[in-house]
């Protein structure tokens, strides 16, 4: 028969235990999240890329969160579905469900990459890269070479969730970090030094990837708790519909803020060339620079909220499976708690501290309109970020419940309902200043609709716990 060598997860203190599975899922996301950011502050310093390279990493970052979204799906739905198996003591679906995401991982990283190769131009487009011809040469660059690396990148990034639930979050943080490590050595080496421009930003980033997608190989041939077999890499139709419908919820948080990306970067180019000042050609570029650059922030700080919520997804998983209502009640309330602590934490350094964040980003080398837009739209767009971090935390918990429709569903309305509906609608009263207004009218929104979940949620958990309810430690 055999073990199962998780049980701790259903004794351990909850503090503890979120200790140890949320803060490597932190840094893990963390460092993934500095991929693309570290690209765009060596690019913003460039003085012979400058705002036109900034903006062409705001038209590629969407298209390389599509690539996240799908890697997502199957890591996070894989990781979910094994904690739930292994509360429930079934350790054959647990290796089924490793295998089958494997196998879908990469076979869909190349099926991306050849789309992104053949329809380049239309994407790019589609995307707001024809804000000028600067840009969109730019982007033409960056996102060939970005394009190349995206079967590297969805392996990493899809395996990094099944590392942490086969219980090794420290080296699902480690093979990350060692990969962005190495593009924020290799960035200045190829964008100051040899001076290849988008193509050395890109081929920095994908170096990394390549490395974190070795190290996630390595580690699948040494699994310590699941190992798969052979015969479990078999396509497995209803393990896969299953782990799919557990890590849609992740999916369409990242697909839908592309949509959403789409509709800003749009609206940017559209009533951007209305503005009197952003209608003219060498500033055409600037609104969508500033926006890719603020949303970058908000990257960082949704990395934190995200990879405390999905740190917990062993940890909720394991103790809905086993029965453990009060554990799982006591893991919520602390979730929310730390989570609204990092919005409000985030929501003072943009309020207070706009021209410094910006000037992060090569602020020096561009004109007064540039800063007085950037520090505008720190503090309007995210005005709301507390209740945002609120909002994706209710996401994620109840994906890690297995309340895959509430989470979809919560998921579906803030990305797709209000983040692309208001960003569509607003600038038609409030020209630019609607696309920025679009953000905090979407989050305040969701966290009313979420506030309703959260409190179903908690009236669920008080329920009679019908086994083991007398062991209910930390």
């Amino acid at each position: 028969m055999e073990t199962n060598s998780n049980q701790f997860l259903g004794t351990e203190g909850i503090g503890t235990l979120m200790k140890r599975y949320a803060v490597p899922c932190i840094i893990s996301l963390l460092v993934g999240a500095l991929y693309n950011i570290v690209d765009q502050i060596f690019i913003a310093n460039a003085d012979y890329l400058g705002s036109y390279g900034n903006a062409a990493n705001t038209v590629v970052f969407p298209l390389t969160v599509i690539a996240l979204a799908i890697a997502v799906m199957l890591g996070d739905g894989c990781c979910a579905f094994v904690s739930l198996s292994l509360g429930r003591k079934d350790m054959k679906s647990a290796r089924k469900s490793v295998g089958n995401a494997v196998d879908w991982s990469i076979l869909s990283g190349f099926l991306l990459c050849a789309a992104y190769l053949i329809f380049a131009d239309p994407i790019i487009t589609m995307f707001g890269g024809t804000v000028n011809a600067e840009t969109f040469q730019y982007s033409k660059e960056y996102f060939f070479y970005i394009s190349l690396g995206v079967p590297f990148y969805m392996f990493g990034q899809a395996m990094n969730p099944v590392i942490r639930a086969d219980g090794s979050p420290k080296f699902a943080m480690a093979s990350t970090l060692a990969g962005a490590l190495l593009n924020i050595v290799l960035d200045p080496i190829f964008i100051f030094v040899f001076r290849w421009g988008m193509m050395g930003a890109a081929v920095a980033t994908v170096i990394g990837q390549i490395v974190t997608a070795a190290l996630a190989v390595w580690y699948l041939l040494h699994m310590k708790l699941i190992r798969p077999a052979k015969q479990d890499y078999r396509i497995d139709w209803e393990i896969l519909r299953k782990t799919l419908t557990l890590g849609v919820t992740s999916f369409l948080s990242q697909i839908s803020l592309v949509a959403a990306m789409a509709a800003i970067n749009n609206m940017i180019r559209k009533y951007g060339a209305m503005d009197p000042v952003f209608g003219q050609e060498q500033y055409a570029q600037i609104p969508m620079a500033v926006v890719g650059i603020v949303m970058k922030f908000f990257q960082i700080v949704i990395s934190i909220v995200v990879g405390m919520a999905a740190g917990c997804i062993p940890i909720a998983g394991y103790n809905v499976g086993a029965g453990l209502k009060q554990r799982v009640r006591k893991l919520f309330t602390r979730l929310l708690v730390s989570e609204a602590a990092v919005g409000a934490a985030a929501l003072f350094i943009v309020e207070l501290f706009p021209g410094q964040l910006i000037a992060i980003f090569g602020a020096a080398n561009e004109s007064v309109y540039y800063t007085e837009f950037a520090e505008k739209a720190f503090r309007v767009y995210l005005c709301m970020i507390l209740l945002a971090c609120v909002d994706k935390a209710c996401f994620i918990f109840l994906q890690a419940m297995g309340k895959a429709a509430a989470s979809t569903m919560l998921s579906m309305v803030r990305e797709i309902v209000f983040g692309v509906g208001f960003a569509l609608l607003l600038p038609l009263y409030w020209g630019l200043d609607g696309v920025l207004y679009s953000m905090p009218v979407s989050d305040l929104l969701t966290f009313l609709i979420a506030v309703v979940l959260i409190g179903r949620t908690y009236r669920e958990l008080g329920e009679p716990v019908l086994q083991n309810s007398e062991s209910c430690p930390g």
